[in-house]
């Protein structure tokens, strides 16, 4: 049997499957097998598969209906006895499948394994790094509070933790990474390879726009998790909606620094302090409510300045950030 099933749903992504294949055929380890699920795809996303002759890459096309279904597909295709997933647009560093192994390997009783998460542009350059979330074994209450595994493609789990868990939930257009992880950690323990491994593409206009559907889909999945969670992880609740809220006000302003936005953004904070008021004590969030308040009152001209001097320098310096919701449209 083949150790390790990595599923890839594609859409159009003629211009990054090519990358993203590259990252996953040259992994240390090697006893794996590629399935592709082509969602529908319009452009030359078939000719660039074509060009791959690597035995190990099955093809599979089916009309579009969206990336958690397209996972759904490739789960049953799949026969390893570990399955992993990466967006066709996303990358991961050579030992990504060897040290996640290792790790389950290491911990027998643990289902899943992950790792940490670089920020990419979509030239592929550094934004910012993940800061690293160092829960492991039941991490069920604090990824109740936040999704620090940041996207679709980083987890490793085994075959039976899948199996067990079912499909990923295909009416939700965001924040289906998340739903589907707080699922697995509910009923398994997590192992953690201390290592920046997974490299997730970000999109300024994709993310802006899709704000307000994140923000409805981050809430449902809020509300389904704590309708199962039990008794004594309630009290999460208004933690998690206040991490939601502060992580929504600061993407408000990171892409566009429209005066609508910068409103908004503030109503964010006011949300996310509302729901926790402990957040003012972190000085992460006085930054953040000091620039909001301050861009609320100078003119627009040196609003722009002011915030693209900012990314200018924390692109260059490429800090750490908080784990947040995968934004990436389904």
């Amino acid at each position: 049997m083949t150790a390790v099933s990595v599923i890839i749903p594609v859409f159009n992504g003629a211009s990054t499957i090519a990358e993203t294949l590259e990252s996953v055929v040259s992994q240390t380890f090697q006893d794996i097998e590629i399935i592709v699920i082509n969602d529908g795809s319009t452009d030359e996303t078939l000719a660039v598969l074509s060009q791959f002759a690597d035995p190990r890459i099955r093809v599979f096309s089916y009309e579009n209906a969206g990336s958690s279904q397209a996972r759904n597909h490739g789960i049953k295709k799949a026969i390893g006895e570990f399955i992993t997933f990466i967006d066709a647009d996303d990358l991961w560093s050579a030992d990504k499948v060897e040290l996640q192994l290792k790790a389950l390997e290491n911990e027998p009783d643990a289902g899943v394994a992950y790792s940490w998460t670089t920020f990419m542009d979509e030239a592929g350059c550094v934004l910012y790094h993940q800061t690293p979330a160092y829960d492991e074994g039941d991490i069920y209450p604090a990824l109740l509070v936040k999704n620090f595994m940041c996207s679709g493609s980083n987890i490793l789990a085994r075959r039976s933790a899948i199996t067990a868990t079912g499909e990923f939930d295909t009416h939700l257009s965001s924040v289906v990474d998340w739903e589907y992880y707080l699922r697995l950690a509910a009923h398994y323990r997590f192992a953690l390879v201390k290592k920046h491994q997974i490299f997730y593409r970000k999109s300024s206009t994709s993310i802006s726009g899709n704000l307000p559907q994140v923000e409805a889909n981050s809430v449902e999945v809020i509300n389904r998790a704590f309708q199962q969670a039990p008794q004594h992880l309630q009290s999460l609740k208004r933690q998690s909606l206040s991490e939601l809220y502060f992580y929504l006000a600061r993407q408000y302003v990171r892409y566009d620094h429209g005066r609508e936005n910068v409103v908004t953004a503030l109503q964010k904070m006011r949300q996310a302090v509302r729901e926790n008021p402990q957040l003012l004590l972190q000085r992460q969030v006085q930054k953040l409510f000091a620039k909001l308040l301050i861009l609320r009152v100078i003119p627009q001209s040196k609003t722009d300045f002011l915030l693209n001097a900012e990314q200018h320098q924390s692109t260059a310096a490429t800090p750490q950030e908080p784990a947040s919701p995968s934004t990436k449209a389904i």
